[in-house]
């Protein structure tokens, strides 16, 4: 996984050249996103590992199986992706576009583990409080997981901020433990 990242990252910094050169990082970041999808399904995957498929061909099927909301930036992209046989780190490509986006827009990630569903009001005034702590922008994230039993544990870059009943559970184990 390491060494895809390694692969990816000159093709992102280079997407992202591109895309805030023509102020278009939400587009760039949306087709991207696309394109990641396209080439981590099963059947495009065969499609890349098909030695009967020249390079020309599967730039054509590439570009005509992402849809037509590629701009001719986004074309050549992919092109190259496709000369360079890189088609299959998009989704990391993706990932680190997003990563150096968010980053120019004071934007930080966040995952947020719910014991239970949240709805948007409890969401929101989560964000913000967030956004408090932080000093930032939130995009946040939400997901179920019922194995916490209540409560939320959110991941925010390499913070950890675990208010759930299970990491209560585990840290009142570890001190009567020791």
């Amino acid at each position: 996984m390491a060494e895809n990242v390694t692969l990816a990252r000159p093709y992102a910094e280079a997407a992202f050249q591109l895309a805030r050169g023509g102020n278009a990082l939400a587009a760039w970041s949306q087709s991207l996103g696309r394109m990641a999808i396209v080439a981590g399904t099963a059947e495009m995957q065969e499609c890349i590992a098909n030695p009967r498929l020249s390079p020309e061909q599967l730039k054509l099927l590439f570009v005509e199986v992402v849809g037509d909301g590629l701009s001719a930036d986004q074309q050549n992209f992919a092109r190259v992706l496709v000369d360079n046989d890189r088609i299959s780190v998009l989704p990391e490509i993706a990932e680190l576009f997003d990563e150096l986006k968010n980053a120019q827009e004071g934007v930080q990630d966040a995952d947020v583990e719910s014991a239970f569903p949240l709805d948007q009001a409890a969401t929101a005034a989560l964000t913000a409080d967030l956004e408090r702590k932080f000093n930032c922008r939130i995009k946040a994230t939400v997901r179920v997981v019922p194995d916490l039993i209540g409560g939320v544990r959110i991941s925010l870059g390499d913070e950890v901020i675990d208010a759930s009943v299970r990491g209560k559970l585990a840290a009142m184990a570890t001190a009567l433990k020791n």
